[in-house]
């Protein structure tokens, strides 16, 4: 017996909200009644951190990284350790993500309470002032969704594998990101975040003696700057050592010339897969803030939780 055409497109709709349950509840305005100043607030509160703090855009673009790959964009990276659990931002990969970005945060979140209380989620803060301070530094404005809850799980044991480490292979960094819906040209543009920020020296130390695909003026340059290593483990080196504090296309187009810095940075020219990308986005910056802003939207709406899967929390680094 054939279905009635109502009831299919009942169930096709019912099915639909399934698979996109948590986009589905999200909006551009979504604070405009119930925050009306909330982009002022966050545009207000990044411009004074910003200005005193330069490193600050691109300590928080990693801190979103960190926090959406894992387990998806829901301030989970924010929440401190208890005697009881350790939480995501003590896992061994996130122990270098800067105070400046957890600081930022904190900030807005606390105007945010004064100004519209028990509203705006840590999730939400977050996503934002990365757009905003990518945008400030010279990058592409790109839109950003709103109505994010925050998660009550945070888990350090859920954070290895989930995230790439500048020593993994390029063949499974792209598997890593495919595991999570990112094609390789997304995987790619997102990786052009190293245009701005700084690797320590531990990051890549250990390749300075045996990788050939280092410029050799570059090299011994690198070799001087992390001589005092053992001594001082906090040194570190620009990531685009051309433009280091725009965002720009000069990370693609130093990687042909061997000015890159970790190994994964080499990766990215060498492979197959990936190369035809990086040469792309360095002849074009136009293309690539485009596939850049492409993607990061994608991100930034990537395992987020809504309604009763998340919480408004009062405070960034604890669950009420």
């Amino acid at each position: 017996m054939a279905m009635p055409k109502e009831q299919f497109f009942l169930i096709l709709i019912s099915f639909s909200s399934l698979i996109y349950p948590s986009q589905s509840r999200l909006s551009y305005n979504y604070y405009s009644k119930s925050c009306p100043n909330f982009n002022k607030i966050i545009q207000e509160t990044v411009t004074s951190k910003q200005i005193t703090s330069p490193s600050t855009a691109a300590g928080t673009l990693r801190l979103f990284f960190h926090d959406c790959l894992p387990n998806g964009c829901d301030a989970s990276i924010l929440i401190s350790s208890t005697p009881f659990n350790s939480a995501e931002r003590d896992a061994d990969i996130n122990l270098s993500l800067p105070g400046d970005a957890f600081d930022l945060v904190t900030r807005a979140k606390t105007a945010l309470e004064l100004s519209c209380p028990n509203t705006v989620s840590c999730a939400d803060i977050l996503a934002t002032a990365t757009r905003d301070l990518v945008t400030m530094v010279g990058g592409p404005y790109y839109n950003v969704l709103l109505g994010r809850k925050d998660y009550r799980i945070s888990k350090s044991s859920y954070v290895e594998g989930n995230l790439p480490r500048p020593t993994m292979p390029m063949s499974k960094i792209i598997s890593l990101f495919a595991a999570k819906g990112f094609s390789v040209q997304e995987m790619v543009a997102l990786s052009g975040a190293h245009t701005i920020g700084f690797s320590h020296c531990k990051e890549f130390k250990s390749y300075l003696y045996n990788d050939t695909h280092y410029n050799q003026r570059f090299v011994q340059a690198l070799r001087n700057a992390c001589a005092d290593y053992p001594k001082n483990p906090t040194l570190s080196v620009f990531n685009d050592i051309m433009t280091p504090n725009n965002f720009d296309n000069k990370y693609f187009d130093n990687l042909g010339k061997g000015l890159g810095l970790l190994e994964s940075d080499h990766g990215l020219y060498n492979n197959p897969m990936t190369n035809p990308f990086v040469e792309i986005y360095a002849k074009d910056e136009k293309k690539f803030f485009q596939d850049f802003a492409r993607a990061m939207e994608k991100l930034s709406v990537y395992g987020i939780k809504t309604g009763r899967r998340g919480e408004i929390r009062r405070r960034c680094d604890a669950i009420n």
